[in-house]
């Protein structure tokens, strides 16, 4: 990366961080996150309000930002182009969560004897076979990964402990935690993604 004469300090120290991670130092993508982790999550936790959303919003950016990062120029500062893929995906999320709750105005006639009974909420039996099944399949796929990658998914989101839980559990600092889950998930997707399109 070319040093930029406009950039403060910190931002010229990101640049250097940012070539030693696309040289492929592992360091490198933990010290990013712990330089722009509590920034991120703090900015998405003010728009949504919601701890566990902004926490996950925030490994998305940066999961996002360290898969793109071959693609960042630093015609802006590293922080500029990373808040910007938060606000995003925030927008992102936003809309979608808009788009779940089923209105009431859904153009049933609630006057009309015919639509006098409603879907239970229950899933059947049928449901909760499939729901078992793809469970399954998730354990078998998890357990072709590195051990420690299927470790550290298994902490946090089967067992669902916090970040700092499995920090102190596995004796690694918190942002190599962080750094190694991301890329856990991200050796994970391609296989889910390839299981999809068979089905």
């Amino acid at each position: 990366m070319v040093e930029r004469s406009n950039f403060s300090a910190k931002a010229q120290k990101d640049l250097e961080i940012i070539d030693l991670a696309l040289q492929g130092e592992e360091r490198a993508y933990a010290e990013l996150l712990d330089r722009y982790q509590d920034s991120i999550y703090f900015l998405l936790l003010k728009k949504i309000g919601n701890e566990n959303d902004a926490e996950d919003l925030t490994m998305e950016t940066f999961g996002k930002a360290f898969n793109n990062l071959s693609q960042y120029t630093p015609v802006y500062a590293f922080s500029t182009w990373l808040f910007r893929i938060a606000i995003n995906n925030c927008i992102d999320f936003v809309r979608k969560k808009r788009i779940r709750p089923q209105s009431f105005d859904s153009g049933v006639d609630f006057h009309d004897p015919d639509n006098a009974h409603f879907q239970s909420k229950n899933p059947n039996p049928e449901d909760l076979v499939i729901k078992a099944q793809k469970a399954s399949e998730l354990r078998d796929m998890i357990k072709t990964l590195k051990p420690r990658y299927a470790r550290l998914i298994d902490l946090r989101y089967y067992k669902e402990l916090s970040y700092e839980e499995i920090a102190e559990e596995m004796q690694l600092p918190l942002g190599t935690v962080k750094a190694q889950l991301f890329r856990a998930r991200e050796l994970l997707a391609p296989l889910v993604n390839a299981k999809n399109d068979k089905i």
